[in-house]
């Protein structure tokens, strides 16, 4: 054989090998995020999952969400923060990664792109410190919803901040969290990204056996007000978002807590 056919043969297995290998990187990238939308750990407790109106909810290891292929992101995001989960270890940033545990398809990051809107985490990273994977699941697509920067990095971000309060002062407590996703909404990008005019957050505790609830909603946009301003009802958001959010909870108990928007017994 010639040397020059011989060499030919070499540069075509190597090509093959490393086309295959490529491959295998990425189906390996794709099962790792799909197997991360498996029957969820003890750290999501299905018990106050609330109900879900687009009936596609994905579960991950360390929060589960109904997701909402008409305003591609979810209606709600659901977690339980402990005081163990607390953890100020700084991870290295990831890219954000399409989540392909949603059937339908979740959003590109793209739609972001040049939009004015941050990408705003409704789980937020900075719950999720404890483990780099646990940190690093948090930047799937299914995950954001767009919001301005004065919003997110300022009233948004205090009342992120205080919830890890709670959560270390309560010993733990349950967080879902959204956008009120309505008809007729801005939209960004070539997949429409709907734009959330209203955010919500609804935090369960269940320290010592007794049951307490509260409940926020704040207009996307930059406000210096106290938190306490922007607590309201859990019935309220049920109303505007159409979610049940504590269903499994005796009806007594739910429906005292629901239609309540005191917070005398939360520490502000």
């Amino acid at each position: 054989m010639k040397k020059k056919t011989l060499l030919s043969i070499i540069s075509v297995v190597i090509l093959i090998a490393v086309y295959g290998y490529e491959q295998f990187l990425n189906s390996n990238e794709e099962g790792v995020l799909i197997e991360a939308g498996k029957t969820p750990k003890a750290i999501t407790n299905q018990y106050f999952l609330p109900t879900s109106t687009t009936n596609q909810v994905v579960h991950h290891e360390n929060y589960s969400l109904s997701y909402s292929e008409k305003h591609e992101q979810a209606e709600w995001v659901a977690y339980e923060l402990k005081t163990a989960h607390l953890s100020k270890t700084n991870h290295k940033r990831p890219y954000f990664q399409i989540d392909n545990a949603v059937k339908t398809k979740a959003a590109h990051w793209r739609n972001y792109k040049k939009s004015g809107f941050d990408k705003g985490h409704l789980c937020p990273a900075g719950d999720r410190r404890f483990a780099k994977s646990a940190h690093d699941e948090t930047f799937l697509t299914s995950n954001i919803s767009p919001q301005e920067h004065q919003f997110n990095a300022g009233i948004w971000n205090r009342l992120e901040q205080k919830v890890r309060y709670w959560a270390k002062k309560n010993d733990g407590i349950f967080v879902i969290t959204g956008g009120v996703l309505e008809n007729n909404l801005k939209t960004i990008g070539s997949e429409s990204v709907s734009v959330p005019e209203q955010f919500y957050k609804v935090i369960l505790d269940k320290t010592n056996g007794s049951i307490k609830m509260l409940a926020f909603l704040m207009p996307h946009k930059e406000s210096n007000l106290p938190l306490y301003k922007f607590v309201v009802s859990v019935d309220k958001i049920e109303a505007l978002t159409g979610i049940d959010f504590f269903k499994e909870l005796d009806d007594s108990i739910e429906d005292t807590l629901e239609k309540s928007s005191s917070y005398k017994n939360w520490s502000f």
